[in-house]
């Protein structure tokens, strides 16, 4: 699909230089951006709800006792 986008000078001139420096045409450069972009996005959006809790390592391993919700919020209050 063909597309149109304003890009300011400095950014088009950077674009046009690192292009030539890797030897891609700017389409190329830009296309891989984009795909770099979108991927970062998608690992984001997957990680988002991923969430990893520290793991703390008792010193006395079955010696934790089941509370109840109200000594838990005596404990808080």
């Amino acid at each position: 699909m063909r597309t149109t986008i304003e890009v300011p000078d400095p950014v088009f001139r950077e674009i046009k230089s690192l292009s030539a420096q890797n030897g891609r045409s700017m389409k190329e450069f830009v296309l891989k951006a984009i795909e770099r972009e979108l991927a970062t996005i998608r690992r984001r959006g997957k990680k988002q709800f991923a969430v990893t809790l520290p793991l703390v390592r008792s010193k006395k391993p079955g010696s934790l006792r089941t509370m109840t919700n109200a000594e838990i919020e005596d404990l808080l209050g």
